[in-house]
């Protein structure tokens, strides 16, 4: 007998009557189980299929919360991009033909021949990568991707593909051949944060997916597999490569000739703005971003971004402060920042560190730092608003409050002075002794309406500077006594507009401003100032004339300005303005220890005042230069907590957020499959940290927003203000 027959009993004559009862029953109860289960699994087909059957198909619309953001310089051009951009839904027959046949090529040559599941393509595809050594062609078909990004998690399980392969069917049931294409190619995500052909091509090429060349449409294609990894504003010499694999597999596939390749090949796709983003723009960027998402609120789109940024006064912001800390020498501070502002508020340049590409966090916006004595303007101003003048006569002496007993500088104490002297050599008895005189409160009053939001407890040692603030406050608040206002909002948007052909969402305010909406900077509305400003300008005159700030002095120029410096040297400060500019610069290390070359104020903070507003005075034309590497890190993520990835095997921490296990973990992992095809893009933002996005979406941001996470105590505002939301919201670990 060979193993393919089936062994039978030999006969009957050894059975008896009872036994073959007996066998008759259980054959009779077996197939009455057996028709049971087979009634069970009908009633669960249908039920899957009947819900199956009322899923919507995939649809075109955006999320209303989702907006691309083109960030526009003051002379119009656009200097970064930001945010997430899905274009206007494109019929299929708007691509060009080429578009087509590149896809095909290399996702699925048998789409229009297979029923959606296609074994001999993931043959095909399994062999040619194994040739190539890496992914060339996708296993998948195009109805199994539109089925995973439409439907599905990405999870790596056997329920996933099961769950993938019923949708997939039901797709292909549901929807024609040229319909689930259509749907595909106006859903797939690109990189650069552009999901569809059409968002890709307005983002990369700055034009419509129907006037795609051959070559652009070749970048394209080779993008799906590596969107990230691959975006040509990251990598472009990568994306020519991906197009390079296109135009082979289109060939082989036989959509085009060998010599319609070579010609391709030879005219390489020519992206509408640089490659990468200048890394001299990457804070200030950020900052609009940030702007914008505020200001419009819920409302998605794609919008062009006017700000007011400098591109001159950036260049030479970046510059000044790499050179200053190239030449500090050993002992300096690590990290610097500056601000430069008209006096109505507008940022003309930002920039919040030496190295955007080494560290993306923004130490002039976020970084809340101990002020030193550039707190004592607002104990000053109160002086003056109560009726002291510059002349008035203060005592600088020992002096204790609660056990509190104030140092001056060096050591000494000058007796009585005038509050002139006082001020511009910055003597922290006097400053203290003014302050018990006008009242604590009164002077906490006085910070707040110049725009410090920080905490400010009425204690002696306020007077010198111990709450936190940034340097975007403090600028704002020099601008506003410069402006003879209370209060000067710092803004850097002017307007906001749809780009051209493409669709709101949300807000129905903006919907229906075609031209957008103009932000109006908000100087006009403050009041003016309670203080006479006169004797304000004498006090920050004779800081740089005869005090701390003598570095700063700028020969022909009428410079007013302060000085600062924390205990222990952990800051130092210079802030003060000149000829319709207000500059803030700030010096100090990451992890807030001491600077070793006891760094103060008035020497390398006004040293590099005074060299940024030289050069911007002199009308001099800078030249970017390259500093650091502009390229991310990309890749496959492997979520090990809500806060840390494994990204091509180096552990990525996210910035501000406390992480999670599972099941929040497990939840983040298919976000990221979902949004960037389990691929991220991240850049450091400061000790250890990281600042990563899957699919144009912040990370950090997404996990404390949902719940997935906490926000660290050093997290920036931003994400506390998320955390905040989630926690009113319920979601998440805060709804448990």
């Amino acid at each position: 007998m060979n193993d393919t027959q089936i062994e039978r009993p030999n006969g009957r004559d050894d059975q008896t009557p009872s036994s073959n009862r007996s066998r008759t029953a259980a054959i009779r109860r077996g197939l009455i189980a057996l028709g049971a289960a087979f009634t069970a699994i009908a009633a669960f087909a249908i039920v899957a299929l009947a819900v199956l059957w009322t899923l919507p198909p995939p649809g075109d619309g955006r999320p209303a919360s989702e907006a691309a953001y083109d960030i526009a310089a003051n002379n119009g051009a656009i200097v970064a991009t930001r945010g997430v951009s899905r274009g206007d839904y494109i019929d299929l027959e708007a691509f060009p033909e080429h578009l087509l046949d590149a896809v095909l090529a290399m996702e699925d040559r048998r789409f229009y021949a297979h029923g959606g599941i296609d074994t001999r393509g993931i043959t095909r595809a399994l062999w040619v990568n194994v040739q190539e050594g890496g992914v060339e062609q996708g296993g998948s078909t195009i109805t199994q991707q539109l089925a995973k990004i439409s439907y599905l998690s990405a999870d790596r399980t056997f329920a996933r593909k099961s769950q993938e392969a019923v949708i997939t069917l039901w797709l292909e049931a549901r929807l024609s051949k040229d319909e689930i294409l259509e749907r595909y190619l106006n859903n797939v995500y690109l990189g650069g944060g552009a999901y569809g052909v059409q968002a890709a091509s307005k983002r990369y090429f700055g034009k419509n997916a129907a006037d795609l060349t051959l070559s652009e449409s070749a970048m394209l294609a080779g993008l799906i597999q590596s969107p990230s990894r691959n975006s040509p504003l990251h990598s472009y010499d990568a994306a020519v490569q991906r197009a390079d694999v296109a135009l082979g597999a289109m060939v082989d596939a036989g959509a085009i000739s060998a010599e319609e390749a070579e010609a391709a090949r030879g005219e390489p796709a020519h992206l509408a703005r640089p490659p990468a983003e200048a890394p001299v723009y990457g804070y200030a960027a950020d900052y609009a971003a940030s702007e914008a998402r505020v200001l419009i609120g819920g409302t998605g789109g794609d919008f062009r971004v006017e700000t007011t940024l400098d591109p001159r006064l950036q260049i030479l912001a970046d510059q000044t402060i790499d050179e200053a800390l190239e030449n500090a020498g050993e002992g300096g501070p690590d990290q610097a920042a500056l601000v430069a502002m008209s006096y109505d508020g507008a940022i003309l340049a930002m920039t919040g560190g030496r190295d955007y590409t080494a560290s993306a966090f923004n130490r002039a916006a976020q970084a809340e730092r101990q002020p030193g004595s550039t707190f004592k303007l607002f104990v000053y101003l109160t002086a003056l608003q109560q009726g002291f003048t510059p002349e008035s006569a203060i005592d600088d002496a020992p002096i204790n409050i609660e056990g509190y007993e104030p140092q001056n500088y060096g050591g000494d104490f000058h007796g009585r002075v005038t509050i002139r002297q006082a001020f511009a050599n910055s003597y922290n008895a006097a400053a203290v002794r003014v302050q018990e005189a006008v009242g604590r409160e009164n002077v906490i009053r006085v910070a707040r309406r110049l725009g410090l939001q920080g905490p400010l407890q009425p204690e002696p040692s306020l007077a010198l500077g111990a709450r936190e603030a940034t340097l975007l406050e403090l600028t704002s608040a020099y601008a506003a006594v410069a402006a003879d206002r209370e209060r000067v909002s710092p803004h850097m948007i002017t307007v906001i507009a749809a780009n051209q052909e493409q669709r709101f969402s949300g807000a129905a305010s903006l919907a229906a401003a075609p031209g957008g909406a103009v932000f109006s900077p908000p100087v006009g509305d403050a009041d003016q100032a309670a203080w006479p400003r006169n004797q304000a300008l004498t006090l920050l005159g004779s800081v740089v004339a005869s005090g701390t700030g003598r570095a700063a002095q700028i020969p022909g120029a009428r410079v007013y300005g302060k000085t600062g410096t924390t205990s222990d040297y952990r800051d130092a400060w210079f802030i003060g303005f000149a000829d319709g500019m207000v500059v803030g610069v700030w010096m100090g290390n990451d992890d807030n220890s001491p600077m070793e070359a006891k760094v103060t104020g008035g020497g390398l903070p006004a040293r590099t005042w005074k060299a940024f507003m030289t050069r911007a005075r002199s009308g001099a034309v800078p030249v970017v230069r390259e500093r650091g590497s502009s390229q991310p890190l990309a890749g496959a993520a492997e979520v090990l907590d809500t806060g840390t990835l494994r990204v091509e095997g180096q552990i990525v921490r996210l910035e501000g957020v406390d992480g999670l296990g599972d099941p929040y973990a497990a939840n983040m992992g298919a976000y990221i499959d979902n949004r960037g095809n389990g691929e991220v893009v991240c850049r450091p933002a400061r000790l250890e940290a990281w600042r990563c996005e899957a699919g144009g979406v912040d990370l950090s941001e997404a996990v404390i927003f949902n719940g997935g996470g906490k926000a660290a105590d050093d997290a920036p505002g931003l994400l506390k203000d998320a955390e905040r939301k989630a926690r009113r919201a319920g979601r998440g670990v805060w709804g448990e």
